[in-house]
This record gives structure tokens, C-alpha cells and sequence, in this order.
């Protein structure tokens, strides 16, 4: 089962996963002051519904063979990979500096042409990164 899950900032700085997919009648939803945290609420919720259905009586996949592609607006983006210097980010991605960090706060939000630019500086820089050794 592949479930497609949206990661956003909310205006209370708390970060929200949710999902359109559901399993029977339980949706799937996670909340949390950092991004790994909704996360894991969001995989718990999973949890939750797969033993709903079980204890109904009905089939429900293994948690193992559920697969989740996760969909970031930007500011959950940098909490997550935190690790991410903002200002080579923006470098790499061509966007001006402060305007980088004010998307990564949520006091400002990238048109689409700077959102593809951001998408493809991260592709690049995660196909540089899975093609290196040491």
C-alpha cells in the first residue's frame, strides 16, 4: 500500500502530517513540535488503523509493505533535514539568501518558478550525495 503524505508548518508552529489515503474508515494524521516528531505520530496513526481493521476482522497490510512518499512545504523541509546550511542552499538553488530564510520560517511562501528552483537544487545535491564515497 502506498500512502502520500503532506508535511506542513502550521500559524501555531507546530508541524502536521495528513494523508487523503485512508484504510477503511480510519484516516491517517500525525502532530509535533519538530517534523520527525508528526512523523512518528503520523506512523502510529497507521499503526492504529491496520489493528482497527484486524480487530474488525478484516484484511489490512503489514506495516512492513506500506510504503509513504512525504510532500514538505519548506519550512518543514529545513526542520527536517536540519542539517541543511540555509544560506548554501541558497546558493546552490540561485535564490536570494533572505528570501531563503523567509520561506524557511513561513513568513514567506516561493512562487512556482523559486519552488522548482528549490526542487531541483535538493535533487541534485541528493543524486550528488547518493553517488560519493569515501
Amino acid at each position: 500500500m502506498k500512502i502520500k503524505a503532506t508535511i506542513e508548518k502550521g500559524p501555531d508552529g507546530l508541524f502536521s502530517v495528513y494523508s487523503e489515503n485512508h484504510l477503511g474508515t480510519s484516516f491517517f494524521g500525525g502532530f509535533g513540535d519538530k517534523v520527525a516528531k508528526a512523523k512518528e505520530d503520523f506512523i502510529g496513526s497507521v499503526k492504529e488503523a491496520i489493528d482497527e481493521q484486524r480487530a474488525e476482522g478484516l484484511a489490512a497490510p503489514a506495516i512492513e509493505d506500506i510504503q509513504i512518499e512525504y510532500q514538505y512545504d519548506i519550512p518543514s523541509f529545513f526542520n527536517y533535514f536540519d542539517c541543511l546550511n540555509v544560506s548554501k542552499f541558497a546558493e546552490l538553488a540561485g535564490i536570494n539568501e533572505s528570501k531563503m530564510r523567509a520561506y524557511k520560517s513561513g513568513s514567506a511562501y516561493p512562487g512556482e518558478k523559486t519552488m522548482n528552483k528549490i526542487c531541483k537544487a535538493a535533487h541534485q545535491m541528493a543524486a550528488e550525495l547518493s553517488a560519493f564515497t569515501l
